[in-house]
């Protein structure tokens, strides 16, 4: 999961966020009392380069994500001069229930203007319902700057309906720099060694080698289904993967048990976590975000999570190559396998088509934005090819578009993002949360999982 994100799920946190409210007027030469003036307010000094969405002052558009504080703090303070400048409210609601209550919304008739959904899954539901609007030209334009492959993850049935938004990539491991020199451990650069040293580590005594949590509200289990999906790229790579997010392959089939068993000996294996929280079984009732709180206590060494992860650390946290916290690549299982990469992102999806909703998801489709975002806060990344990678200050930032941007890497969405949201937003996150909490069988939990397969 962008999270779902924070995702995806890119990018989630604790709390709830609050609407935006930016009316502060930039300059302009006349005025406008909604988005069906006769004429557009021409746009003046540092607002001059929001003209082309001018013409909608005093106008709302709700938006509506899995994005939390303080992702979203830094999301909203991205759009602030547009809508300052335009007089165009973003009303924005982060919610940690967002992929269970958007459907909710949107069959109830609430739905919001726009939706930033990090599941490519969640997307097709959403598009069944003849609810979600296709993008305004622009905003299918300013989509020329991104890879297709990243189009054809914002299409259904070969039809483009959201822009990509963000990237974040998932194959990172957490820790402590001084840790690690302190107590003579070297990065691992493949699975075998990262494997030795989580033992080397366990033996020791002093701490474990890893800590983990699952808990995300009503998504609670996908940071599980990120660990299956990177031993799955990793061990047999993408053609494997593929049939699988489509249910060639079966998660019963034996490619599949062998990467859960590889997931039952690292993250089930109770020499190996808890570390600072508890047992195996804690994993389940502990939030992502609060996971890797204890690697700065020194309690445990090693945290699987994305790169959006960067906004949990305290702030004051030094996050670098000799800082506090850093991260490496997650080896792959197989070396065989060219850097697998497994990424995940989010992506705007509109439920209107009045004119100041266009303007705001044409906005959002924009290289400008993106470096607007990127310039708020570290532990965002875009894949616009347009956007100046010297404007990546912070170091995960920089590590992470390295890699989601190299030509020569394995590189796969989200494998629970891209199966139907039946799967990868429910009975996977469902089985794979009983998995850790009541220590269900690998079997069982694969069997149940194909079992609510739509047919």
């Amino acid at each position: 999961m962008q999270g779902t994100t924070l995702s995806g799920r890119r990018a989630l946190a604790v709390g709830a966020a609050a609407a935006l409210t930016l009316l502060a007027g930039c300059s302009n030469s006349s005025s406008s009392g909604g988005g069906s003036a006769s004429a557009t307010p021409t746009l003046t000094g540092d607002c001059a380069a929001f003209q082309a969405y001018a013409g909608h002052s005093g106008t709302t558009v709700t938006m509506f994500a899995s994005i939390l504080s303080p992702e979203s703090d830094a999301l909203e303070r991205s759009w602030a001069k547009f809508s300052s400048c335009t007089g165009i409210k973003i009303s924005y609601v982060g919610s940690n229930d967002f992929e269970s209550q958007l459907p909710v919304r949107v069959s109830g008739g609430n739905a919001p203007d726009l939706a930033i959904i990090p599941q490519p899954g969640l997307l097709q539901q959403m598009v069944k319902t003849g609810k979600v609007v296709k993008p305004p030209a622009q905003t299918v334009t300013n989509e020329n700057k991104w890879s297709p492959i990243w189009k054809s993850y914002g299409s259904v049935d070969g039809t483009f309906y959201a822009a990509p938004m963000s990237a974040n990539m998932k194959s990172l491991v957490w820790y402590s720099p001084k840790a690690f020199a302190a107590a003579g451990y070297t990065v691992p650069t493949t699975w075998s060694d990262l494997m030795a040293l989580s033992d080397k580590i366990a033996k020791a005594g002093k701490n474990k080698p890893w800590c983990g949590g699952i808990g995300s509200g009503t998504a609670t289990g996908w940071p599980a289904t990120d660990w299956l999906e990177e031993v799955v790229l990793g061990k047999y790579g993408g053609d494997v993967y593929d049939k699988w997010v489509s249910h060639q392959i079966k998660f019963s089939d034996p490619q599949i048990i062998d990467a859960m068993n590889i997931v039952q000996n690292w993250m089930h294996n109770p020499a190996w976590v808890n570390g600072g929280i508890g047992n195996v079984q804690s994993i389940a009732s502990t939030t992502f975000q609060d996971a890797g709180a204890p690697i700065l206590t020194g309690k445990c060494s090693m945290l699987q999570q994305a790169s959006f992860y960067e906004a949990q650390w305290p702030k004051g946290t030094k996050v670098g190559p000799n800082g506090d916290i850093w991260a490496f690549k997650l080896p792959s299982v197989n070396p065989s396998i060219p850097t697998p990469v497994e990424g995940g992102g989010e992506f705007v999806a509109a439920f209107s088509s009045r004119p100041e909703v266009q303007a705001v998801q044409n906005y959002l489709s924009t290289t400008e934005w993106a470096e607007s975002r990127i310039k708020q806060a570290p532990g965002w990344v875009s894949a616009n090819e347009g956007v100046d990678q010297s404007i990546y200050t912070d170091p995960i930032d920089q590590l992470s578009a390295k890699y989601l941007t190299d030509p020569s890497a394995t590189f796969r969405f989200d494998a629970s993002d891209m199966m139907p949201a039946a799967i990868g937003a429910g009975q996977e996150w469902k089985s794979f949360t009983a998995w850790f909490a009541q220590n269900q069988s690998v079997q069982k939990t694969a069997s149940d999982i194909d079992a609510a397969w739509p047919q």
